[in-house]
């Protein structure tokens, strides 16, 4: 859009909503060298999102013209992910509260869209020029590279002595630094790719996470439900939630999705729920039921991460745990390195298992308390 904008042209072909959107076999491809330690780092000029929801983790990725689903307290900081498209446009498109205040400090919620003219966070294009300096190679997909500053990332690999390749359809003003250049569409150039690397292209899968938890206070007993992404950012994916407890049905229909009552007295100290998740529906997700026990001694929280399967539309929990043991030492090795963990007094490959769940598990609990 932006490059259409500077070419002062408008869009004339129809569109998918962003919300119905699903990641193509480049974005799919790009996870899969992720995952694999071979691509490093990934820089978007979309705004659509579909990176992160393919599985691109949110510290491998710039989004350098903001994400339409994500909002950014103005006061503190925090990032809120949510499941719709968060920009209001009550004040004009120059206008980026989005009529939300963050519930940890209060401060406005603003979109994280940068619109034509206004200038990139600089957090968001210093750790991509930063990225830029220590790649050997950079592949650039189904981008023109007019537009400024986006345009300069590429051409600073190329400039440094690494490879610059470069798949779209038309030329770029970098085809003269190219070491490879090809005009294709990106899915097919990917497909070809990822085949002579004898590489398998996974199939898209909606992740969600789910945090359900329990707190007591002055007799007080409150069981909550969010939803966090793999970092510990706060999103938004449920309509309403139904919580059975002592033979009835709690509906929670809007966030905070919480429900509290006077601690029972009661010799069995376990609380047995039902819990009932309805979605936003945009992949024709239907309602998720699971068990869940809560602790009337102690407060406590238990992450279940859900994936579903937007052909077949089904859903299943993931065993995170069982994920961890069926991974190589290689595969092991990749992942903490992806997250910055020295593992290097890490001998066995118990060593390794033991701390990548810590690793996680502290990185999740840092981004989520206040």
């Amino acid at each position: 859009m932006w490059t259409l904008q500077a070419q002062g042209k408008q869009r004339t072909v129809r569109t998918v909503s962003t919300l119905k959107a699903v990641p193509t076999l480049s974005h799919m491809a790009i996870v899969a060298l992720m995952k694999a330690g071979t691509c490093k780092f990934l820089i978007s000029q979309n705004t659509d999102g579909l990176h992160r929801k393919s599985g691109v983790p949110p510290d491998k990725i710039a989004e350098l013209h903001g994400n339409a689903f994500l909002e950014i307290c103005e006061k503190c900081g925090r990032q809120y992910m949510r499941d719709f498209p968060v920009r209001s446009g009550a004040g004009g498109v120059n206008d980026h509260f989005t009529g939300r205040y963050c519930p940890v400090c209060g401060g406005r919620l603003m979109d994280s869209i940068i619109n034509f003219g206004e200038p990139l966070p600089q957090n968001v294009i210093r750790k991509a020029f930063e990225e830029a300096s220590k790649a050997d190679m950079c592949l650039v997909l189904g981008s023109s590279l007019t537009v400024s500053p986006a345009s300069s990332i590429p051409e600073q690999v190329a400039k440094q002595g690494g490879k610059l390749v470069i798949c779209n359809l038309q030329i770029t003003p970098l085809d003269n630094l190219c070491t490879v250049r090809v005009f294709s569409k990106s899915d097919d150039f990917m497909s070809a790719v990822m085949k002579h690397l004898n590489m398998e292209i996974p199939e898209w899968r909606l992740h969600r996470r789910l945090i359900v938890g329990n707190k007591i206070t002055n007799e007080k007993y409150t069981i909550y439900l969010k939803g966090v992404d793999i970092d510990g950012t706060p999103v938004s994916f449920i309509k309403t939630a139904e919580v059975s407890l002592f033979g009835r049905p709690y509906r929670l229909p809007e966030e905070p999705l919480q429900l509290s009552f006077k601690l029972p007295t009661v010799e069995d100290k376990e609380l047995k729920a039902h819990i009932k998740l309805e979605f936003m529906g945009h992949y024709e997700e239907p309602p998720f039921e699971f068990d869940h026990t809560f602790s009337l001694d102690a407060p406590g929280e238990q992450l279940y991460h859900l994936e579903y399967n937007p052909y077949m539309r089904e859903w299943r929990i993931v065993d995170e745990q069982s994920e961890i043991n069926a991974m190589t030492i290689s595969e092991l090795k990749q992942k903490l390195s992806a997250m910055h963990v020295d593992y290097s007094g890490a001998i066995e490959k118990q060593d390794l298992k033991n701390l990548l769940q810590k690793s996680t598990e502290q990185k999740r609990s840092a981004a989520t308390s206040p």
